[in-house]
């Protein structure tokens, strides 16, 4: 994902869940993840889908039975 791209989508999940904590980190080598974090700490991936000249930005998030309470 390109700069521009992640600022976006970056403002839009904080708009959409209110939580100013929210950052996307670009990936860290070429085909790496684009890693979601919440409050610096990583929570999940964000994917860009480009398909049929229209671009969709999926993000999944991981939650470890080990941090439920």
């Amino acid at each position: 994902m390109k700069p521009a791209e992640i600022q976006a989508v970056q403002a839009q999940l904080r708009a959409m869940t209110g939580s100013p904590k929210l950052t996307i980190r670009a990936a860290q080598t070429r085909n790496g993840p684009v890693e979601l974090l919440a409050d610096g700490e990583v929570i999940g991936t964000v994917d860009r889908d480009a398909e049929d000249g229209e671009v969709a930005y999926h993000v999944t998030i991981t939650i470890l039975s080990e941090d439920l309470a």
